[in-house]
């Protein structure tokens, strides 16, 4: 891809012509990608696994890293994706991250997309690592590390690197005096802060990749029921609104292959050359968050999720706890 001078997107949708209801599918509809390489996290399941689909049925060459390699291709294979690579990565340890970084750049593998979709929600309070709470360790510094070991290869190919945040950015922002819940664990602000630090990555790797041709997306693919949800009870999600007592989703809910679209629109789109830095939603970069809207909750970016200051400095403390930093 051709360098692009350092430019500012503006956080406005550019009218893509897809929306809501648009799976993954259809965004690839008749485009061929042969020739391009791609690596998904946690492309075996929910919307990692519908993203992986598209791609692959668009000729993309697709390496999946996976904590269970075996169930990651058992999967895969029943869902007729046997070609896809499979390799042990688990983003809760930043040197199993490291050594599947150093075995893809050893390959020869170029790299065209990185899109880090895997990750946790509102889990019991976990600690991975030296102690780091496993939300905001495994969205946020796993993928931190994980782009930055694999900066060779995607400056190299000019690589757009996709970032799945949600809504759930909405529920906290950097807790920079507390990152990793020392005192008062709460599952959602947890959840919360780990978005927003997917987001802000995105803001942050896409300013300081621009001149290399490497632009990065935040995306929030909507709502819909995965293995994400594997850590809440069925009442608690009643009690949220989003299904009824006898498990019906509320009206708005997406289906995985609708989930991943949005994710594939960032990743291949070429309306999308030359932008980057900014969160989208429903196929099209989204608009910033109306506040006081009764809508605010579910539609549009925060401002907190998307300001370069907050950005840079949670960058610098992300190098600083992980020791990665292809910009140091």
């Amino acid at each position: 891809m051709a360098r692009q001078a350092q430019q500012h997107t503006p956080q406005q949708p550019i009218r893509s012509g897809f929306g809501h209801d648009t799976t993954a599918s259809q965004i690839l509809d008749r485009v061929d990608l042969s020739g391009c390489t791609a690596i998904v996290t946690g492309g075996y399941s929910g919307l990692g696994l519908e993203t992986v689909k598209a791609l692959a049925g668009a000729g993309v060459r697709i390496t999946v890293p996976a904590r269970r390699p075996e169930h990651a291709r058992e999967i895969l294979g029943h869902a007729g994706l046997g070609a896809v690579e499979v390799h042990a990565m688990d983003l809760g340890e930043l040197a199993s991250v490291r050594e599947f970084a150093r075995a893809y750049l050893e390959s020869g593998l170029g790299l065209d997309i990185l899109i880090n979709n895997a990750a946790i929600m509102a889990c019991p309070e976990t600690r991975v690592g030296p102690g780091w709470e496993a939300q905001f360790a495994t969205n946020h510094l796993g993928h931190f590390t994980l782009a930055n070991e694999l900066w060779p290869v995607l400056a190299d190919g000019g690589a757009r690197v996709v970032s799945l945040s949600s809504t759930g950015h909405k529920l906290s922002g950097i807790r920079f005096d507390d990152l990793q819940f020392s005192t008062g664990y709460d599952k959602w602000q947890a959840y919360g802060q780990a978005k927003t630090a997917n987001s802000l990555f995105a803001v942050e790797l896409d300013k300081r990749g621009q001149e290399h041709g490497v632009r990065a997306f935040a995306v929030h693919p909507g709502g819909i029921m995965t293995e994400l949800q594997r850590h809440l009870p069925r009442e608690e999600m009643v009690a949220a609104g989003w299904m009824d007592e006898s498990g019906k989703l509320r009206e708005g809910f997406k289906t995985p292959q609708q989930g991943a679209a949005t994710s594939v629109w960032a990743a291949t789109s070429p309306r999308l050359d030359g932008l980057g830095g900014v969160y989208c939603e429903d196929c099209d970069i989204a608009r910033p968050t109306e506040v006081g809207s009764p809508l605010a909750r579910y539609v549009g970016v925060d401002a907190h999720a998307v300001d370069p200051v907050t950005a840079a400095r949670l960058w610098d403390v992300s190098a600083e706890l992980t020791g990665a930093n292809a910009f140091g």
